[in-house]
């Protein structure tokens, strides 16, 4: 298969979509003349041209809620924010207006709508750029919300978020974006709700998505080392969460670490450290433990940055002490 990467892959997808459906298009800053703040949309203003890749004014309120106008009518909007801290400014729009429409219409509207740009830190970005929305947008039931960590799966799943009749919040990572990666060139598709086991293990799970997942793999081959056997459940999608691949991961290790990019408090590790506990208490031989970053604002040094971040590091000390050896 063709090695190419994730913003490649984020970008064959919505070419894709776009060829197949004409009510596709794609709206956001910079991602048209520019080429996407990141070079995502690299070549589709000249392909697609201006009625179907869009730029706006530096004013995500106004259009992510031209978005859901458009998806309410019919269309397919795909919204790029240059980075989900910049989201929080139309987080009216997308939870008060795409995530309850359908319920508030009795079903007379649906709102075919993705919101899709990089979630949580980059380097020397500091607290305003640096954002992990996970739980943000987790918390509200009508929206689906998925995190890929490769490009394979960026393209499977970026594929069906433009195709699913719901708003999705799809989640990338800038220190992502020049990741690379096997993706075929037949069309696929990655259904919703289907986590993946990155690599196997007997000893310890670790229970991961977007980025960290291979913060994940380095602390299990530093684990390997030590003789303990780590595996890597890569959730990929939060809403729909994949509830038997978590209960099936712990019943074969007994054990669970849940890592996450954004902070402690209320946090998504905590959900699913609950989940694990209410629903299946008795095949744990520890309690279930977090490793989330620090719960600071991001820093902008960068000696202060890495201590605020999770690393593989922080990952392995956590299942040693699950393992009883710490």
């Amino acid at each position: 298969m063709p090695v190419i990467t994730m913003r490649e892959a984020l970008r064959q997808a919505m070419q894709e979509e776009m060829r197949r459906d004409p009510t596709v298009f794609l709206m956001g800053e910079e991602v048209a003349n520019s080429d996407g703040a990141y070079k995502v949309s690299q070549g589709m203003l000249d392909e697609f041209g201006p009625d179907r890749v869009v730029d706006t004014p530096i004013a995500e309120n106004g259009f992510a809620g031209l978005g859901v106008g458009a998806a309410m009518a019919g269309m397919r909007p795909i919204i790029e924010f240059m980075t989900f801290n910049f989201s929080l400014v139309a987080y009216d729009q997308v939870i008060n207006g795409a995530a309850k429409v359908y319920q508030m219409s009795a079903g007379q509207y649906r709102c075919p709508i993705v919101f899709r740009g990089p979630n949580g830190h980059a380097e020397n970005l500091a607290a305003q750029h640096s954002t992990s929305a996970d739980s943000l947008y987790a918390h509200f039931p009508g929206l689906k919300v998925v995190s890929p960590s490769t490009p394979y799966d960026a393209t499977g799943l970026l594929k069906t978020a433009i195709r699913d009749d719901n708003p999705v919040i799809f989640f990338e990572s800038e220190l992502m974006y020049a990741h690379k990666g096997e993706v075929p060139d037949a069309e696929y598709l990655i259904p919703f709700g289907q986590a993946e086991l990155k690599r196997d293990g007997t000893d310890v799970t670790l229970i991961t998505w977007g980025k960290p997942v291979h913060t994940c793999l380095a602390a299990a081959a530093q684990l390997e080392a030590e003789g303990i056997s780590a595996q890597v459940l890569d959730l990929r999608t939060l809403r729909p969460l994949d509830h038997d691949a978590i209960f099936n991961a712990v019943a074969k290790t007994h054990r669970a670490v849940v890592v996450q990019e954004g902070h402690l408090f209320a946090g998504v590790g905590a959900e699913i450290s609950a989940r694990i506990m209410e629903s299946a208490f008795d095949l744990l031989d520890a309690p279930v433990l977090r490793v989330t970053n620090r719960d600071v604002p991001q820093p902008y040094a960068t000696n202060l940055e890495k201590l605020v971040v999770i690393d593989s590091a922080r990952v392995a000390a956590a299942a040693r002490t699950v393992m009883g050896r710490s």
